[in-house]
């Protein structure tokens, strides 16, 4: 484990003890459980579409038929 020095305000280190001694923990060991929850949920987050919940984004504006050419359709689309 490696040895760090942290510059946090006086109020903020006073809720870390204060919640310490509340759980029966040790501030660092709060601070540390602190920083690897940050480390996963924003360093380390790495995430593939599998993960993702679909959204939805509405209907269709018009309905596609066999005829439709697609890429003319998208290439002329009246939104813009």
């Amino acid at each position: 484990m490696k040895t760090i020095t942290v510059n946090v305000s006086e109020p903020v280190y006073e809720e870390f003890q204060q919640y310490a001694r509340k759980t029966d923990r040790k501030a660092s060991a709060l601070i540390r459980e602190a920083m690897e929850l940050y480390c996963r949920q924003h360093i380390q987050r790495r995430t593939s579409l599998r993960d993702r919940r679909p959204v939805s984004v509405g209907g269709a504006i018009e309905a596609i038929t066999a005829e439709v050419d697609l890429l003319e359709s998208m290439l002329n689309d009246a939104r813009d």
